[in-house]
């Protein structure tokens, strides 16, 4: 199905909690909502960190400063800021606006106080997440971000992790697919739950 109507904060929420996102068509602009078969997650006691992950979020912690929910539009234009991207103005403005109901959050990894090295965002909904995009501006500063997200959903009590589409990348991180099916017993699974992601304990 296919809409140009403004994604709105209740359109989205009802697309996610019943397995579908946003991509607009890019010929044309229109928004169209997807839901694929099979369907990628990462199940969060399966995250992979290799050896050199393992150096990365070592120097991460030594060098590196990793926030939650400090600068979301940043984020999202950050991971807009490539030579093709799905990521329009209409949907910074939309998933901004999720944010501010706290909807939608993001993982900034920063090198300093002022330099946004790495970033993840997405949308979250009781205890499910689903990552939207990530970005990084310094070698596995994205790992990272999404080491901490990781992380970040298990010390809430979080269950779904849903990453759209598998790619080399994630799967090298534990990503699996599963069927349209399976998918929806734990979206439903993880929306039944009383966990949230709450940004501060």
């Amino acid at each position: 199905m296919a809409s140009r109507s403004p994604l709105s904060p209740q359109l989205l929420i009802y697309a996610y909690s019943n397995g579908y996102f946003p991509m607009p068509d890019p010929a044309t602009g229109q928004v169209g909502w997807f839901r694929p078969d099979p369907r990628a997650i990462l199940p969060l006691d399966q995250f992979h960190v290799s050896r050199s992950l393992r150096r990365q979020l070592n120097e991460a912690a030594r060098t590196l400063r990793v926030t939650v929910d400090q600068a979301f539009k940043q984020v999202m234009e950050a991971c807009a800021d490539r030579d093709s991207t799905w990521i329009s103005g209409e949907f910074i403005k939309s998933y901004t606006e999720l944010h501010q109901r706290g909807y939608a959050h993001s993982i900034e990894v920063w090198d300093g106080n002022e330099t946004l090295v790495g970033g993840v965002y997405g949308v979250a909904v009781s205890g499910a997440f689903f990552a939207e995009s990530m970005f990084h501006r310094r070698t596995g500063a994205s790992k990272v971000a999404l080491h901490h997200l990781v992380e970040h959903m298990r010390s809430r009590g979080m269950e779904l992790l849903e990453i759209q589409f598998m790619t080399p990348h994630l799967k090298s991180l534990g990503a699996v697919e599963i069927s349209d099916d399976s998918y929806m017993q734990l979206l439903q699974k993880a929306l039944d739950s009383k966990s949230r992601f709450t940004a501060t304990p």
